[in-house]
């Protein structure tokens, strides 16, 4: 295929040099004899002679010139400015070279106006030859919009010029840009790349009816959060494929190209800018400290383990029960971080003495506490099985972590453990219960992180509602009215560390995370966003209230009041107080509860937590 390649190109380089000593004998020829007004037999026979004669020189120094000016190296498919910039030079410096040779060292007197003349054809001639291909590709194009897909631009910028550029050239692209949208009224009726600029967002839905767009490309790296969500809303509304560039460091290193475009997610419409760090005071606490983060392997523990070693750990430690998942975060990590201090544990937080061991061995300063059985359904079966592990295996590290004197315990919480209506929100709120009690009690500093749903984590909605529109659905929601918080997988772990940072012990931190989503209307956007319409192309399939499930999520119980941190988006839930010592008795008795696989378990669990409601 590579040779194949380099023959196709010697014979390119074989016709343009050919092409070109016709073109450079044409433009000498054409240059006198427009110099006597056409009239051939008006011009000197000692011209036509001169012009003969000095062509076995002329001919081959230009196409000299004309290589090292690379006319004979670039795409001429892609043709642009820079190409057409070269040709003019390289025209220039052969007739400069030309005019003393001829002149000065031949000492053929050529009339004064031939010497423009024959640049002017030469540059021209040339130029024609070159981008004639390209204008043959765009009229092709032309041609064949009816059996491509109509592509709309939002943005009439170097991004969206970029993109157009490679739609309009290539030939393995199936598609061609019918029209541009841009909010700068100063290019409205503009061009770019002969793409009309003809409306502004309002135009959107207009637009596409009006040019039967089937995809649209949002081409503005730049733009905030907020205003890409209302965008997104209007596209939706085309029913047209959504594709997006990912950001603005694509412009910075010169890689906008139809490749780099992705399909917009989810994400693009909570409508507000992520989490921000401070950076500074996480690598005062992080640096040069032993790190363990359990549940490691998970969606939410993986993401912590990339951010921390990010900040100069002595040591980072993972626990998990999962061995695939702990084998994949470890050499994701290694690959990257060759000299990371890195130890990978296979555990069970319910093992006291392998939590003992642990502890005792390896010393860890802080701890992240991000094992757990979180999928509601499921606890809501094996409901002593989200107590033993969420609830007791909390309890052991707890006790590990207050016994070898670890300096901070962050535990990972859910908006699930306020007013909990299942098994699996009540062991989290238990959780929390454990924090504020041993914080009361040891040197440790012991917080809690509460966040909502998170994006694409393992055993969310999005990756589901993905797989049911690869298969052509259904797509299945438990009601119309269900609404939920969100956050990216990022956002969870960047709030995560910053309690860490924060932290003085006993607080409960809590995201502010926006407006909550309509899971239903979450749902029809996604198959929107994958090309498809709703109730026609993809059914949505109500199913019903899962066991345990409810229609809103709480971030507060009526209790708790917010307090505000150096970050806004992050804010602290005042502790609500209850009686420690009872609350340990109720501990112990529930151990023995659990351990003996009692059925009515959710009775004892309510007996601890009063805000948790059957269903």
């Amino acid at each position: 295929m590579e040779q194949l390649e380099k023959q196709k190109l010697l014979v390119r380089r074989a016709f343009l040099i050919l092409l070109d000593i016709l073109l450079i004998n044409f433009a000498a020829w054409t240059a006198i004899v427009i110099r006597f007004d056409f009239r051939i037999s008006q011009v000197d026979p000692k011209y036509l002679e001169y012009i003969l004669k000095y062509t076995w020189i002329h001919v081959p120094v230009t196409l000299f010139i004309f290589f090292i000016f690379r006319l004979y190296h670039s795409l001429w498919k892609y043709a642009s400015i820079e190409e057409m910039t070269n040709i003019i030079y390289a025209c220039v410096v052969s007739e400069i070279v030309h005019y003393i040779g001829m002149r000065r060292i031949a000492g053929y007197h050529m009339p004064r106006s031939y010497w423009p003349l024959d640049l002017l054809f030469l540059v021209a001639t040339v130029g024609v030859s070159r981008f004639f291909y390209r204008a043959l590709r765009a009229i092709n194009n032309e041609y064949r919009t009816d059996s491509k897909k109509h592509i709309m631009i939002i943005g009439a910028g170097e991004a969206a010029s970029s993109i157009i550029k490679e739609i309009t050239m290539s030939q393995y692209l199936d598609g061609s840009v019918v029209c541009a949208i841009d909010d700068n009224r100063a290019k409205f009726r503009s061009y770019i790349q002969g793409v009309k600029v003809v409306g502004n967002r309002h135009d959107i839905v207009w637009a596409a009816a009006k040019y039967k767009v089937t995809d649209i490309i949002i081409a503005i790296p730049s733009m905030p959060r907020k205003e890409l969500k209302e965008i997104i809303e209007i596209c939706k509304e085309t029913n047209c494929a959504l594709k997006i560039l990912p950001g603005m460091y694509q412009l910075i290193n010169e890689e906008v190209s139809v490749s780099r475009l992705r399909n917009v997610e989810i994400d693009d419409l909570l409508g507000r800018e992520p989490v921000q760090l401070d950076t500074e005071k996480i690598i005062g606490y992080v640096s040069n400290q032993v790190v363990m983060v359990t549940g490691g392997g998970g969606s939410i523990g993986s993401e912590l383990c990339r951010q921390i070693v990010k900040h100069y750990p002595k040591q980072l430690i993972i626990v998990d029960i999962y061995e695939n998942n702990a084998y994949d975060i470890q050499q994701e990590l290694l690959s990257k971080y060759p000299n990371l201090n890195l130890v990978v544990l296979i555990a069970s937080v319910r093992n006291t003495n392998r939590m003992d061991y642990i502890f005792k061995t390896y010393q860890p300063d802080l701890v992240y506490h991000a094992a757990a059985h979180k999928h509601v359904p499921l606890m809501e079966v094996s409901p002593n099985e989200a107590i033993k592990n969420n609830v007791f295996g909390t309890l052991k590290l707890v006790q590990a972590a207050d016994k070898y004197h670890v300096k901070r315990f962050v535990q990972i919480s859910t908006d699930k453990a306020v007013n909990p209506t299942n098994i699996m929100g009540a062991s989290k709120r238990i959780c929390e219960m454990i924090i504020q009690t041993y914080n009361n009690r040891s040197k440790t500093e012991y917080v809690a992180v509460r966040f909502g749903n998170v994006l694409g984590s393992n055993g969310s909605v999005i990756p589901l509602f993905k797989k049911q529109i690869a298969a052509g659905g259904p797509v299945t929601v438990t009601h119309k009215d269900i609404i939920r918080y969100f956050m990216t997988i990022p956002e969870a772990v960047s709030l995560v560390l910053q309690a860490g940072a924060l932290a003085k012990g006993g607080e409960i931190f809590v995201l502010d995370m926006g407006e909550p989503v309509r899971i239903d209307d979450l749902a029809r956007n996604l198959i929107r966003l994958s090309g498809y319409i709703p109730d026609r192309d993809i059914e949505i399939k109500y199913t019903g209230l899962r066991p345990g499930e409810k229609l809103f999520e709480e971030l507060l119980m009526d209790e708790e009041g917010l307090q505000d941190t150096e970050n806004k988006m992050i804010h602290i839930g005042k502790p609500i107080e209850f009686d420690e010592d009872k609350f340990l008795h109720q501990l112990r008795d529930l151990y023995h509860v659990v351990n003996n696989e009692t059925e009515d378990v959710r009775s004892y669990v309510q007996e601890i937590v009063p805000t948790y409601t059957v269903k």
